[in-house]
């Protein structure tokens, strides 16, 4: 009698909940489509997208007590389409190659787009012809609708530095048939249609292959030919001339691409590393994008990431110790940490199984040491983001990718350097971050870490999509600035007319 009772008291404040939840979430879902709707809405598309998946997928998680804990999920228990979008991440090869779109994909048009993206059909010596590529006849690009005719990008640590090559493909596969891919970006063939003019030279591949002096007859490096060739090209363009070259986006994603034409070029939005090897005149936040950088250990699966207890490794670096300017702390972080029992702290490289090493290495690790070398950033950050381990961003100077939408607090720690250096200071920190707030960041980080893959054809929320909706960001940018001044000038000539 006394249960009966209690089960049809139970049965309103049922009903209620699930009212309020079935009210909740369909205002979520509106708000999320009105706001989308609106294409100069600040925030980028594939945030959108993430948020629409993490309150579908909580409902599941709610639903499925038994199979979810605070540190991993059962596969199983999520709806198909996010099952395959986590899938999609974990099948990427390490060099981002994956399966082509279905055959009923549709080629993106024009007013689906975020941006329209405007590419000169440069001679191949600019960009495919650097990787051996040889069309036929006056062919300029490759055939990117199957896999085995498009050109390998060479790994290693050449592959760290491949933005550009990852940008081209997906133009190119924009206006391709039966590749499915997200429309922010549409290639156009009218440039007076375009917001951004694209220029496909693969300037970090021709500094790592061709910047060096061949016999003792040759005075000027090839790579150093083509920047002329480029500067010579681009300053006869009625594109450039039109707005001085404002609206152009050159990758030169090595510190020393573009080395000796930088400054001339320096008017065009640059897609980067960082600032550091760049005078704020010529490279700056205000117009430049800073784009991570391909990532050399595998990104690990959500339903492989070890968590907090599987994790013996304190703190892990592995990599050059000895290094100039601001790179200096890594040795003296060196003997700071080399004894201490739970840190791995060694010099390594990518030769001798040193990329399998590095993985196994961060995969086993709750923090990874992010320091400052040679220049402010390296590659070392976007390998612990995709290990989904902790980084430790130790770098005064550095600059992040897409912070204007990502908040880099939420998954890693920062440190000053005048901090790091003190006796005892770095390891206490790390010790005294327990399970509890390391699982959070731990957490935030599988969600983030497909925001940093290079892959084609690209998917939503990836690298690519993400550089173009920066790109897309900077040009409105752009384009209020020169608004601004332009309020009088027209005024200003007619006045001049009538004197």
């Amino acid at each position: 009698m006394i249960s009966s009772m209690s089960e049809k008291n139970m049965q309103p404040s049922k009903l209620l909940f699930y009212l309020i939840f079935t009210s909740m979430f369909f205002l979520i879902l509106s708000s999320i489509i009105l706001l989308q709707s609106s294409s100069n809405s600040f925030m980028p598309r594939s945030v959108f997208r993430l948020i629409v998946v993490n309150t579908t997928s909580s409902e599941y998680f709610r639903r499925n007590v038994n199979s979810y804990s605070k540190d991993t999920f059962d596969r199983s228990s999520l709806p198909s389409s996010i099952d395959t979008r986590i899938t999609e991440f974990e099948s990427s090869s390490s060099h981002g190659i994956g399966v082509l779109g279905q055959e009923n994909a549709k080629v993106c048009k024009c007013n689906q787009s975020l941006l329209k993206v405007y590419m000169y059909d440069l001679p191949p010596e600019f960009h495919f012809g650097l990787l051996g590529w040889k069309g036929e006849g006056n062919q300029v690009w490759p055939d990117v609708s199957t896999l085995d005719q498009i050109p390998r990008y060479p790994g290693g640590l050449n592959l760290q530095h491949s933005i550009e090559y990852w940008l081209a493909l997906d133009l190119l596969a924009s206006t391709t048939p039966n590749v499915a891919r997200p429309c922010s970006a549409v290639r156009v063939q009218n440039s007076s249609l375009a917001d951004v003019i694209f220029v496909p030279f693969f300037s970090s591949l021709s500094y790592n292959r061709q910047s060096k002096l061949h016999g003792k007859k040759e005075k000027v490096s090839v790579n150093r030919q083509l920047q002329d060739k480029l500067v010579e090209f681009l300053m006869s363009r009625p594109e450039w001339k039109k707005e001085g070259g404002k609206n152009h986006l050159i990758v030169a994603h090595h510190p020393n691409s573009m080395l000796g034409v930088r400054r001339k070029l320096g008017s065009a939005m640059f897609v980067l590393a960082d600032f550091g090897r760049y005078p704020a005149e010529v490279a700056n936040l205000d117009k430049d994008i800073i784009a991570p950088y391909k990532h050399i250990v595998r990104m690990i699966g959500v339903n492989n990431s070890a968590p907090f207890e599987k994790r013996p490794i304190l703190a892990y670096f592995q990599g050059a110790i000895y290094r100039k300017d601001a790179g200096v702390i890594r040795q003296e972080l060196y003997y700071l940490l080399k004894d201490e029992k739970d840190v791995h702290f060694a010099f390594g490289t990518v030769r001798g199984n040193g990329v399998h090493k590095a993985s196994e290495g961060m995969a086993s690790s709750k923090f990874c040491l992010n320091i400052a070398g040679d220049t402010p950033s390296s590659n070392r950050l976007f390998d612990a983001i995709v290990s989904h381990c902790v980084p430790v961003i130790i770098s005064d100077e550095i600059e992040l990718p897409f912070e204007d939408v990502l908040d880099y607090s939420g998954f890693c720690i920062f440190v000053q350097t005048s901090d790091a250096v003190k006796t005892g200071y770095l390891v206490n920190l790390l010790r005294g971050i327990k399970r509890k707030k390391w699982t959070k960041m731990w957490n935030r980080l599988k969600e983030v870490a497909p925001h940093f893959e290079y892959q084609y054809p690209s998917v939503s929320g990836d690298a690519v999509e993400m550089i173009w909706e920066a790109a897309s960001r900077k040009m409105h940018s752009a384009r209020l600035r020169l608004h601004k001044t332009n309020r009088y000038k027209r005024y200003q000539l007619m006045g001049m007319v009538k004197k």
